[in-house]
């Protein structure tokens, strides 16, 4: 099973899920299913009112196409706004339906006392062990509690390139689904049945099963509010122009029946946001997942599009996180290659990345190359916390020693004053130039001589700094945490381009830092892996758990990075930005369509209201649209409205362009589009429909 299915180019209505959606849309005209939707509920009963008096006045011999035609587009309405949450919410149960046939029942190694048994994983409980050597699929949820494995995570991520799991630190947590490669792992489960990683992925892409966020509460709220003013309106109009008709002397032309008046209220209340309100917020989630990211609530995604301060750690988000040789800058009197020379023999047992990359600047820089030696004549000192050095002793043909030593700076010093020599000055200024520049200065020193220093540097990432100003104009404040020291600290977020950062950092500053922005009125996200990152992710507004992470990290975010990558939390934020801006841009749409509607609709209704002759009167100045008839009018916009649902799902799915532009900015520019656009798009179709059921003359 491969999860990384749902990055492939999809349509955005493939025939499979637009002939389930168009079953759905039916299904869901339960008015227990529609009074969720209370504008969508209020357009269904007055489509039932208008399919009632339809059908009355058949039975007494009386048909009015007119009123059928009203009947047939209000149901319409209500069927496209079910079609706009039907395609969303199958798009996730197709996805989540691809992972159940995909799943396997697996055979578990239960290891109890020493003895191994087998049962199947469905049988396995929380805190149960088990067992995997290579080629073994993991049963379950679980934390590597002994051994080291390395591990096919595709099944999540879609990456073949396996990863190592181990125990003891931050990369102990592993997938139910997953295969182990190579050992043996003794793995701790840590998930009941049907509560894996899994279960949850597959419960949350589905659509039909995501609760309302605060925002979406509120403007179902603020929807439902308009719905019933304009209610009110519409139920005092006949009083009103029954008084104007007498008034006026003139008698009653039959322009307000209540399938008018339903058609009339349908018109007025936003339907078009309120039909499409929950397609926005299922395709948010939908977009995030294709990103490779799950979120445990809407709510999740909505406060990532509110955030405006992100905590990073350096390592690995920010720099590439494997500290690379750059330079050698050789103390007074030595020589270039003696420098090189001993460096690349003090790192020829250092297997870390920064000890390959000494000798890999070495060959290239100087055509330095690590020579062949005696074994028995070589021992080699490897690094400890304690001495905060290694090297190498290598002893000659005249049993002579040869001690070389490379390492931090302050531990050089003291390995040479205890060896009575002399530690130059000059290297102390190269260290403390090193340093201020955001590298990190490691010197090597040959006996009780200091040969100079060789210079790492964690490489910042390419076009991070570009990224961090996209940030800056959405006014997001970016702050780098580290346990480098404060001058490191400083140098490297000059290079980064960050706001602000917290050195030496330890678990509780990261949770006390989250709390001080959240005081001061800020929303707060943070990624991480680790135990220690575990308050820190609970702590923040948004918090992205790594999937290679640990259970406890994973367990304290409200988001999970299958492809733990560090920087997707900038990814994460621009898709909670584009959820909330195509929510807030299709409302206004809504809004301002309502606006044109009621210049479109009352003034051709009143239009005879204190007329003298052939319907025209003060009151017809107002019908600027010049709509041939009422009946027209009102079917016109009715028609309209319930074809603008449809022409905008494309728009709620995909989601409007985001920009990293300020709020301000985005507002002017959407208002301008959305808001005017909103205003003038019923003035052209009401008109063109108009002008075509006049011309085929269905009315």
């Amino acid at each position: 099973m491969h999860f990384k299915m749902k990055n492939k180019k999809s349509k955005l209505f493939e025939p499979t899920i637009v002939k389930t959606a168009v079953f759905n849309s039916f299904k869901k005209l339960n008015p227990a299913v529609l009074v969720k939707n209370p504008v969508m509920f209020i357009v269904e009963i007055g489509s039932l009112i208008t399919t009632v008096i339809i059908f009355l006045d058949i039975s007494k011999g009386e048909f009015n196409s007119f009123n059928l035609q009203i009947g047939i587009w209000l149901w319409f309405t209500v069927l496209f706004a079910n079609f706009a949450e039907a395609v969303a919410e199958g798009r996730g149960k197709a996805q989540a339906e691809f992972l159940r046939k995909s799943r396997k029942q697996t055979v578990a190694r239960k290891f109890t006392n020493g003895n191994e048994t087998l049962i199947e994983a469905g049988l396995l409980r929380k805190n149960d062990i088990v067992v995997c050597e290579a080629g073994d699929v993991i049963p379950a949820d679980g934390e590597v509690i002994d051994g080291v494995a390395s591990v096919d995570e595709s099944a999540i991520t879609g990456e073949s390139a396996p990863v190592i799991r181990e125990s003891g630190g931050d990369r102990s947590a592993v997938t139910g689904g997953t295969k182990v490669l190579s050992d043996r792992v003794l793995i701790k489960i840590t998930s009941e049945p049907g509560n894996t990683f899994m279960d949850k992925i597959i419960s949350l892409i589905e659509g039909a099963k995501r609760q309302k966020t605060p925002n979406e509460i509120a403007l179902t709220i603020m929807i439902a509010a308009l719905t019933i003013i304009f209610l009110i309106a519409v139920v005092t109009l006949p009083p009103f122009y029954s008084y104007s008709l007498n008034a006026s002397g003139l008698q009653e032309p039959g322009n307000i029946s209540i399938p008018i008046l339903v058609a009339l209220l349908v018109c007025l209340i936003p339907t078009t946001i309120g039909g499409l309100l929950s397609a926005i917020g299922i395709s948010g989630m939908d977009r995030l997942i294709k990103r490779n990211v799950i979120a445990t609530s809407g709510r999740a995604i909505e406060a990532a599009g509110d955030l405006d301060v992100l905590l990073l750690d350096k390592t690995g988000t920010i720099t590439l996180g494997n500290r690379m040789a750059t330079d050698f800058i050789i103390a007074p009197e030595v020589r270039q290659e003696n420098l090189a020379d001993a460096a690349v023999l003090s790192s020829i047992s250092d297997e870390t990345p920064e000890g390959r990359s000494i000798i890999k600047l070495a060959k290239e820089k100087y055509s330095v190359h690590p020579k062949e030696m005696i074994p028995s004549n070589v021992t080699y000192i490897p690094f400890s916390a304690e001495t905060r050095m290694s090297g190498i002793n290598i002893k000659d043909e005249n049993g002579n020693i040869r001690k070389i030593r490379k390492g931090a700076a302050d531990a050089i010093e003291r390995y040479i004053e205890l060896s009575n020599g002399k530690y130059p000055e000059e290297v102390r200024d190269t260290v403390r130039k090193v340093s201020s520049e955001g590298a990190t200065p490691l010197v090597v020193a040959e006996d009780r001589n200091v040969l100079g220093v060789i210079r790492l540097k964690d490489i910042v990432k390419g076009g991070i700094r570009e990224r961090f100003a996209q940030l800056r104009k959405m006014g997001i404040k970016t702050v780098m945490i580290t346990g480098d020291n404060p001058l490191t600290a400083a140098a490297i977020a000059a290079e980064a381009g960050v706001d602000d950062f917290l050195a030496e950092a330890k678990p509780e500053d990261k949770l006390t830092r989250i709390r001080k922005e959240q005081g001061e009125g800020h929303l707060v996200g943070m990624i991480g892996d680790g135990t220690n990152d575990a308050p820190a992710l609970a702590q923040a507004d948004v918090g992205i758990a790594m999937n290679s992470g640990t259970q406890a990290a994973r367990e304290a975010g409200n988001m999970v990075d299958l492809d733990s990558n560090p920087t997707k939390l900038i990814e994460v934020v621009e898709v909670g930005k584009q959820l909330l801006i195509t929510r807030g841009s299709l409302t206004t749409f809504s809004i301002a369509n309502d606006v044109a509607k009621y210049f479109a609709i009352l003034p051709s209704l009143f239009a005879v209201l204190y007329a003298f002759e052939k319907n025209t009167g003060p009151l017809s100045v107002l019908n600027i649209m010049q709509l041939q008839t009422p009946q027209s009018a009102i079917l016109s916009a009715v028609i309209f409205n319930a074809i603008i649902i449809i022409l905008l799902i494309p728009l709620s799915l995909r989601g409007v362009k985001y920009r990293p532009l300020g709020a301000e900015q985005i507002l002017k520019i959407n208002l301008f589009i959305y808001g005017v656009g909103g205003v003038i798009a019923p003035f052209v179709g009401i008109k063109l429909i108009d002008l075509l059921i006049n011309a085929i003359k269905i009315v």
